[in-house]
């Protein structure tokens, strides 16, 4: 067994850091407190082939693989969690189900601008009553003629209000529950399709987070994505391959948190000394050096498995279980070794933690993935 990067992922890994930290990093303060959508930073990655990484060069992607993705989502989360985030909708939520599940006509349409960056994507899931229970979903879908007719709205959609191109569920046959949900594509500007307002949040400032409105909205009838009742299986996959981003995001701005808290431990001094010389400091950055170890070989592994065609949901589940959890704890232990300095917005470190905090949420908070991970191994202790 091989644990190393191969060359060619890891020039991968040194041009994108690079390209973040000389591009992304200066502004991630400005975009946090000004709440600004980073637009020019999603240009800059739409022209390196950032937003279209895992696909292929046919379609107009970059033809890497799930572990490049990673670790972009990961380079670019380090250097700004807003812009992090909205890579990672954009790509495994808004461009990822085309590819999976979309006609010839819809990749040519949809898939190639999406993954050459001249379209942002998002996709709609979550409702007011539907966020882990993905299954509740109550906005619906019903077929006039040659038209579907969509009624129901959406809630914390990342990227929503500002995506060109969006993929939703509705429930299209209400008597078969969740096997009665089916996937539909919507384009910014369509009659009847509008946008509430976006989430003033705790962190990931940056990013776009909306409300989104479906009132007699009326879809062509080949707008719909795969087949008919078959909206839960995808987002279920959907969702499996999503965790290893979020593990991604969430192992990005850990890592930048422990680097910050690595260079103040030796610049600050007190009593003397570099507080780095103190063992209670030492035992700190032990602990999150070995932390973030774990959670990248749990993620590298889960996008290993996946690029090898293996089962990975299980192992995805646990990569975002582990890297978002252990994230926050490094972030918290980030700013205690500031002391007073890492409550302040000016030592970046405040932010890494209110922005890390969403990744024990989004994607199916940690309760739901004790879930699915509990579901995984009592399902492999049964067939044994």
């Amino acid at each position: 067994m091989d644990f190393r990067l191969d060359e060619e992922h890891e020039m991968f890994r040194q041009t994108v850091y690079q390209f973040c930290q000389n591009e992304i990093a200066p502004r991630a303060l400005e975009v946090d407190q000004t709440h600004e959508f980073p637009w020019d930073n999603i240009k800059k990655m739409a022209a390196l082939g950032l937003l279209g990484v895992p696909f292929p060069e046919e379609w107009g992607g970059a033809g890497g693989d799930t572990l490049m993705y990673a670790i972009a989502v990961e380079e670019v989360s380090r250097a700004c969690g807003s812009t992090g985030i909205t890579l990672a909708a954009h790509t495994s939520l808004g461009t990822a189900p085309f590819y999976l599940f979309g006609t010839e006509e819809q990749k040519r349409k949809y898939l190639t601008p999406l993954a050459q960056g001249k379209k942002l994507g998002s996709f709609g899931l979550s409702e007011a009553g539907a966020g882990s229970d993905a299954a509740g979903t109550k906005t619906t879908a019903v077929l006039d003629g040659d038209e579907w007719v969509i009624n129901g709205s959406k809630n914390w959609i990342t990227n929503g209000s500002i995506a060109d191109v969006l993929v939703f569920v509705a429930m299209t046959d209400k008597s078969k529950g969740a096997h009665g949900i089916s996937s539909f594509i919507v384009e910014k500007g369509t009659p009847g399709f509008s946008y509430g307002k976006n989430e003033q949040k705790m962190g990931l400032r940056g990013s776009v987070t909306s409300q989104l409105f479906f009132d007699n909205c009326r879809l062509p009838k080949e707008n719909i994505l795969g087949q008919p009742n078959d909206g839960f299986r995808q987002f279920m996959q959907i969702l499996d391959a999503g965790r290893i981003s979020i593990g991604a995001m969430a192992l990005g701005l850990a890592q930048a948190a422990f680097d910050a808290a690595l260079r103040y431990s030796r610049e600050r001094q007190q009593f003397g000394r570099p507080i780095s010389d103190f063992q209670a400091i030492q035992f700190k950055l032990a602990d999150m050096a070995t932390q973030l170890e774990a959670a990248r070989l749990l993620i590298y592994r889960s996008a290993w498995l996946k690029d090898n065609k293996l089962p990975f949901g299980k192992e995805a589940a646990m990569a975002k279980l582990f890297a978002s959890e252990v994230g926050e704890s490094i972030c918290r232990e980030a700013i205690q070794i500031h002391g007073g300095y890492g409550y302040i917005e000016e030592y970046h470190v405040e932010r890494y933690y209110r922005d890390v905090r969403l990744t024990t949420i989004g994607e199916g908070t940690s309760e739901i993935q004790r879930i699915v991970i509990a579901r995984h191994v009592l399902r492999e202790l049964k067939g044994q």
